[in-house]
């Protein structure tokens, strides 16, 4: 029997009594101290994890304020916090066991703008993306370009000076901040932008505490310039930490004592605000993308290549391309990075022209094309190839897979996962192939595999060597290669840190500064934070401060994962490979990736959130003794659910408030809306509607089911009876005592109604073959290969009975036969629901009579696509091999591939606006380039729009604790989409979608299918 799990660990009674006088003053954000969300922000893309004692969200710098007023309190001075932005850091910048400030959920505005001047003035916690989708109406952007824009927020740009992709023209953050807000530890409000130095040395005569930093700071940069200069190497990636080199221009007669913040990662403050400058956009771009025969060929020629006076080049070797063919973006990309015949292709160098006028760049693109050409001829180079393009839309997909890149690599099959932990380094490009090779030869020398990938016009190139972090060896192999690549960095006349910051790498800094410039940094420090609170560890120390650097050889998550036993990590391996490169924390309301946290912005409500609090629930059972493989086992033979007074008895303990972490995951998990964007969208294909349905099952065999989660489960069975009766069942429904009651006991509001006329009354009058199995056996082969049967499901069927009806049409119209075959449970809303064992009999029966009509080669069709798409991915894992090959195709799947009539008109005067079902576009990603093709060939023209989840996601919106997030995701992005729309050119692919638009807006859109059917009539 599954126990009752207890915190493991409780939060010091020194920080419960900080939180408690935080929350009893004027403090207006979020105080979370459950372990769930502490744990949700004890990792990040690192390998690393450390958990904090409680995290807070503040609403606002004057909540910035009040809680470093309150920690200088002399009580408090054990407190200890770290500023934390997107939490995609890869070298645990922002982890702490303090408390960790996250700025990211509501301080995210954009608070001033001004296009003439060319700036805009954002709070810290604004997404890059969010950002440049304010600024592109305007003719702007903010350049870094980054690969994690779309989760990556201002202040954690900041703190880390990112950079990315055209960081030789655009530069670094640090050289756009042309301001910063910021609030010490002891409380005080810093502002921050460059001045005259005199005006700077007036400053620092103050005897306050900014004062006394402004002195330290003009001393240290000034009185070691000369060695400032001569110690680090010139670098298009500067990065020192804290940038002792910028805060003076070149003759020093301005200071900007903001530029020591930006790269400081969160270690003398937080930063609350940034006015930036902004850079025009290029409205004309081309792309070329280089093939190569080896990733060394790709290397050694990108020089070649910047010398055309590209705005980037950038690098993917062939490990991150092979895993890009497994992903759903390569749908988007392939036909951009076509194989060369007889052609092995390794590597490929992006290269990217940009130019106010297209004539600007058109010489440099044909010289060298020209060039390139030469070389393919000539067998030189390594080159095979390359392919242009000037198009918008292909150039952005290109750079969707190479910012993917990352998480692909976590995607990498086996125990071994590329790692960050020694791929930041930057070297002079002339050196970098040779250091890549010196690099290669070392990881080779342990037998490791690898995946690279990055800025080559930079010299900055992202190497991750695959290693396991459960195994403790390994962990001994990450240390010894970690200081090997700082020997052979230095031997180059590199850095270490060319863009994702120290973190946990820390303790290499004397290593590149000198112990003298060391030495300054922590004089820096010690003005700032002269007790180590913020972020400490980090970067430096206090000068004399007996606190220690953290090291590459702190706690690893892998010490964790590596208490769950090996046959369960491979059980839940969706949820174990999750790397954490927070994908899934992408701010565009029209990505389908995760509309809970999208509407959240709560860490634990997230696919990485959720996958983390599933591995601990693990591991904690595995402390306990228990085997989760074997739990689900007796689960399958019935043996595991405990007595109803048993559960009942927990549950009134639960109610009593006894604590168990498992509520605290069901918490998360019931924030699920299983709409399974996560198992595409993910790089890493983390599952949370998978594993999620595991746990409900286990969870809910100690704890009582509420009895909404009975009536979902049995909605296949309940639906056929009552269609026998619909107005007598619709007439109840629609009372306003019956929907009250409904809500109270059951907790479902908006019930949907039966659909009358029935499915059944209206086939009668269609030409529709009766099913009968005996009279398809007798049926020749080319008879039946004119016959579609359709696939019932219950939403559609017996909620929405035109549609099927109007498919049914369609299909005879096209001259085929259709069959309405019998309806047959799918057992969706059980998997849903965590009813694992009823699911396991419902697709097992399922399939056994559709793999009947598999053999007889009879098409099979189905009309809504979430449980069309249960028969591919839940029936194949629950079943395996016994689930057979029978296939259920979506109504695009079929008609894509076949003929219209030759009497189709065009049909000019109506555009119509398809609004997909994000399950639908998510796996199977054509779906919608599909249905455009189709509409063609019906004369009429059709135009996806580009929205996230509708927010109803089957019975979701339905359920009252979910009513006010269920209506906020569809605001989000189909709200204005839809008004701005003519009913009639609405068309909504799932069931869900078209009853949410009539909840929300008043009117039902129709299936494509429909609309196809009135096209040719």
């Amino acid at each position: 029997m599954i126990p009752r799990l207890t915190e493991v660990d409780a939060i010091e009674q020194s920080y419960l009594d900080y939180l408690a006088v935080l929350k009893s003053a004027r403090f207006e954000g979020d105080i979370e101290t459950s372990y769930a969300s502490r744990f949700s922000v004890s990792t990040d893309n690192s390998v690393y994890q450390n958990l904090p004692q409680a995290v807070v969200l503040p609403k606002n710098i004057d909540d910035l304020v009040v809680l470093t007023e309150i920690a200088s309190k002399p009580e408090f001075k054990q407190v200890k916090f770290s500023p934390r932005g997107g939490g995609t850091g890869t070298n645990g910048q922002s982890l702490t066991s303090g408390i960790v400030v996250d700025i990211s959920r509501h301080m995210n505005q954009i608070l001033d703008f001004n296009a003439e001047q060319g700036w805009v003035k954002v709070q810290a916690g604004v997404v890059k993306d969010q950002l440049n989708a304010f600024l592109k109406p305007h003719g702007y952007f903010f350049a870094p370009d980054l690969s994690t824009s779309n989760r990556a927020t201002i202040g954690g740009m900041v703190n880390t000076d990112a950079s990315g992709q055209g960081s030789l023209v655009y530069g670094k953050t640090s050289d756009h901040v042309l301001a910063l807000k910021s609030v010490l530890i002891n409380g005080e409000v810093l502002d921050t932008a460059s001045m005259p130095t005199a005006e700077a040395e007036e400053i620092a005569k103050q005897t306050s505490p900014i004062g006394k930093i402004y002195q330290q700071v003009l001393t240290s940069c000034r009185d070691q310039r000369q060695q400032i200069l001569d110690t680090f190497p010139r670098l298009n990636r500067f990065l020192t930490g804290y940038d002792l080199e910028h805060t003076f221009n070149n003759d020093l007669t301005e200071f900007d004592l903001g530029r020591v913040i930006t790269g400081s990662e969160g270690s003398l403050g937080f930063v609350a605000e940034a006015k930036l400058n902004i850079t025009p956009i290029a409205p004309f771009k081309t792309m070329v993308n280089v093939k190569y025969d080896s990733f060394e060929s790709a290397l050694r020629n990108a020089p070649f290549l910047v010398k055309a006076n590209a705005t980037s080049v950038e690098t993917i070797d062939s490990k991150v391309l092979n895993l890009a063919r497994e992903d759903i973006i390569w749908n988007s990309v392939s036909h951009l990075i076509t194989d060369v015949p007889g052609k092995v292709m390794e590597g490929i160098n992006i290269v990217e022209f940009n130019a106010v006028q297209a004539q600007d760049s058109a010489a440099k693109l044909n010289n060298l094309t020209q060039q390139l050409d030469t070389l393919i001829a000539n067998g030189e180079a390594g080159v095979i190839g390359y392919q242009v393009t000037d198009d918008l839309g292909s150039i952005g997909t290109i750079y969707e897979m190479r910012k993917k890149a990352v998480g692909l690599l976590g995607n990498t099959k086996g125990s071994k996962k590329p790692l960050a932990f020694a791929e930041d380094t930057a070297v002079p490009p002339e050196n970098l192939a040779d250091f890549i090779m010196e690099f290669r030869a070392l990881l080779d020398s342990y037998h490791l595999n690898y995946g690279m990938f990055g800025h080559v016009d930079a010299g900055v190139l992202h190497v991750r060597p695959a290693l396991d972090m459960n195994d403790p060896e390994q962990e001994i192999t990450l240390r010894q290669i970690s200081d090997k690549v700082v020997a052979l960095t230095a031997k180059y006349g590199g850095l270490m840190w060319g863009e994702h910051g120290k973190g946990y790498r820390s303790e290499y800094g004397p290593e590149f500064f000198g112990q003298e410039l060391f030495n300054e940094l922590r004089k820096i420090k010690a003005a700032f934070d002269p007790d180590n609170r913020v972020n400490p560890g980090k970067i430096c120390t206090p000068l004399n401060s007996d606190e220690k650097l953290v090291s590459v050889d702190d706690t690893k998550r892998g010490f964790y994962d590596r208490q769950i036993p090996v046959n369960v990590r491979e059980s839940v391996d969706t949820a174990m490979n999750c790397n954490g490169n927070g994908l899934c924390f992408n701010w565009d309301a029209n990505s389908p990736m995760c509309p809970s946290y999208k509407v959240t912005r709560d860490r634990r409500h997230s696919p990485k959130g959720r996958a983390g609090l599933m591995r601990e629930w693990l591991r904690q059972l595995s402390n306990q003794g228990v085997d989760f493989n074997q739990l689900e086992k007796d689960a399958v033979k019935g043996e595991f659910e405990s007595s109803w007074f048993a559960r009942w008895r927990n549950t009134n303990s639960k109610k009593q408030g006894e604590y168990d972490y498992s509520h605290e995951v069901m918490d998360a998990m019931d924030e699920c809306l299983a709409c399974k964007a996560c198992t595409s969208q993910c790089p890493i294909k983390v599952d949370v509607p998978a594993f999620r349905a595991r746990f409900l099952q286990l969870y809910y065999a100690r704890y009582s089911r509420p009895l909404k989660d009975y009536l979902v489960a049995s909605i296949e069975n309940s639906a056929p009876l009552m269609a026998k009766a619909p107005r007598f069942f619709n007439f109840f429904l629609k009372s306003k005592p019956v929907q009250g009651l409904i809500k109270q006991t059951l907790g479902y509001v908006d019930t949907p109604l039966l659909s009358y006329p029935t499915l059944e009354q209206s086939v009668g009058d269609m030409n529709v073959l009766d099913w009968n199995l005996s009279r398809l056996q007798q049926m020749s082969e080319a008879q039946r290969l004119k016959v579609v049967a359709i696939v019932q499901d219950p939403f559609t069927s017996y909620y929405d009975a035109q549609v099927v009806a109007d498919w049914i049409k369609l299909i005879a119209k096209l001259g085929y036969t259709p069959i309405l075959l019998p309806f047959k449970p799918n057992g969706k809303a059980q998997h849903v629901k965590g009813f694992l064992n009823k699911f396991a009999k419902t697709a097992k029966s399922a399939a056994a009579f559709l793999n009947q009509l598999n053999e007889l080669h009879i098409t099979l069709v189905g009309t809504d696509p979430s449980l069309v798409l249960c028969y591919r991915d839940e029936y194949a894992k629950v079943l395996g091999d016994k689930r057979g090959d029978f296939d259920v195709l979506l109504p695009h799947e079929w008609l894509k591939n076949v003929s219209f009539p030759e009497t189709t008109q065009n049909n000019p005067e109506i555009e119509f606006k398809l609004f997909a079902h994000c399950s639908e576009k998510t796996a199977a990603p054509s779906s919608q380039k599909d249905w455009q093709a189709i509409f063609s060939k019906a004369g009429a023209k059709l135009s996806p729009v580009a929205v996230g989840c509708c927010g109803m996601a089957g019975t979701y919106g339905h359920e009252a604790s979910h009513l006010d997030n269920s209506k906020a995701i569809y605001q989000m992005s189909w709200g204005d989409k839809i008004k701005q729309s003519v009913p009639v050119e609405v068309l909504a692919t799932g069931y869900s979608c078209r009853s949410q638009v009539k909840r929300e807006d008043g009117f039902k859109p129709n299936h494509p299918v429909q609309a196809l059917l009135n096209l040719l009539s």
